[in-house]
C-alpha cells in the first residue's frame, strides 16, 4: 500500500455498529471517526447499525443519544439506521445452517463450573474443555449453543496489525453462539448481519482483534465472503483500562465537539495542523477526509511493538 496516500477501495461498504450502552465518548468517537473516514476517503457507504441485542446491558435513550452526537458532529450515514433487536430470524437461520452442517451441540456449562474444570492439571485458563461436546443434556436443561472448532486453523489479515494465524481449538475452544438466556451470541450476530449488509470492509477498535479469528470461522463455515479488517488503537485511561462507561468515560459535551475531532484525529495519527483546532466540525472533516492516512496509524502501531 502507499504510505503517502490513502488506500483506496472500490464499492466500499463500511458501518458504525455501536451498542447502546450510553452516550459516546472520546473512545467511540475515535472508532466512529475513523470508520466514517475509511469510507468517505474511498467514496463509499457508511451505515448505522444499532447491535442491540443484550437487554440488561442497554439503556433506555441511548440510541437516539448515539444518533444525535453522530450528527451534532457531522457524521452522517447512508441509507435507514439498522436494529439488531429486529434480525432475530436472520440470526436464528444461521444457527440452522450450522446445525445442518452439524457444527452445533448444546452445553449446560455454567461459567463457575468452566472455571472449575480449567483450574484442573492439563488445562488452560479461558480456553472451553469440551465438557459437553458427546454429552446429550437432559431435556428442558437450559443450555447455550457452542460451535465446533476441533482442526480449525484460521488465516485473516489486518490493515494495521499485520497477517495473523490461530488454531480456534487451543486459542479459545468451542465458543458460544446462543447463550443459555436465548440472547444471540455477539460473536454470530455480528457476522450475519455484516453479510446481510454487505459490508466489505470493518474498521473498529482493537480490543475486537481477537474475535476476527471465530468470526472469519463462522463466515467460512456459513458460506460468507469476508471483509477486510482494520482495528484502531484503543483508548485507555489514566489506569491503562480501555476507556468505557465501566471504567469512567465522560459523554461527550455538545459545546465541545470540535476540540473532540481534532483530539480524536491528532490519536489516529493524522497529524492535523494546529489551526484546524479552532476550525468549525465542516471545516474538521473536509481536512480529514481529504488527508485520510492509515498508513500513519499502521506505522505508529509498529513502531509501538518494536519498542
Amino acid at each position: 500500500m502507499n504510505s503517502q496516500g490513502p488506500d483506496l477501495f472500490p464499492g466500499y461498504i463500511g458501518r458504525f455498529a455501536p451498542s447502546p450502552t450510553g452516550p459516546m465518548h472520546f473512545g467511540s468517537l475515535v472508532t466512529a471517526l475513523g470508520s466514517w473516514l475509511d469510507a468517505r476517503a474511498n467514496q463509499g457507504t457508511w451505515l448505522l447499525r444499532i447491535e442491540d441485542i443484550d437487554p440488561p446491558r442497554e439503556h433506555a435513550g441511548a440510541a437516539d443519544s448515539i444518533k444525535g452526537t453522530l450528527d451534532a458532529l457531522g457524521l452522517h450515514w447512508d441509507g435507514e439506521v439498522i436494529f439488531q433487536g429486529q434480525r432475530l430470524a436472520y440470526f436464528d437461520r444461521a444457527l440452522e445452517v450450522l446445525a445442518e452442517k452439524q457444527l452445533l451441540y448444546r452445553c449446560v456449562c455454567s461459567r463457575k463450573s468452566i472455571r472449575e474444570t480449567v483450574d484442573e492439571p492439563g488445562q488452560t485458563a479461558g480456553i472451553y474443555p469440551g465438557t459437553c461436546l458427546n454429552r446429550v443434556p437432559e431435556n428442558g436443561q437450559a443450555h447455550s449453543l457452542r460451535i465446533k472448532t476441533s482442526g480449525v486453523h484460521i488465516e485473516y489479515a489486518d490493515r494495521i496489525y499485520g497477517n495473523f494465524t490461530e488454531n480456534l481449538a487451543t486459542r479459545c475452544g468451542d465458543f458460544i453462539v446462543k447463550r443459555r438466556n436465548g440472547l444471540h451470541a455477539y460473536q454470530l450476530a455480528v457476522v450475519v448481519d455484516d453479510f446481510r449488509q454487505a459490508i466489505t470492509h470493518v474498521v473498529r477498535g482493537a480490543d475486537l482483534l481477537d474475535n476476527t479469528g471465530r468470526q472469519t470461522y463462522l463466515q467460512s463455515v456459513l458460506g460468507y465472503p469476508r471483509p477486510a479488517y482494520m482495528h484502531l488503537p484503543v483508548v485507555l485511561n489514566s489506569a491503562g483500562q480501555k476507556l468505557s462507561k465501566q471504567t469512567g468515560a465522560h459523554p461527550l459535551a455538545d459545546d465541545t465537539l470540535s476540540d473532540s475531532l481534532f483530539s480524536a484525529l491528532t490519536f489516529l495519527h493524522q497529524n492535523p495542523p494546529a489551526e484546524l483546532s479552532k476550525a468549525l466540525n465542516s471545516e474538521i472533516l473536509e481536512w480529514a477526509m481529504a488527508n485520510w492516512r492509515p498508513s500513519f496509524i499502521r506505522h505508529a502501531a509498529l513502531a509501538k511493538n518494536a519498542g
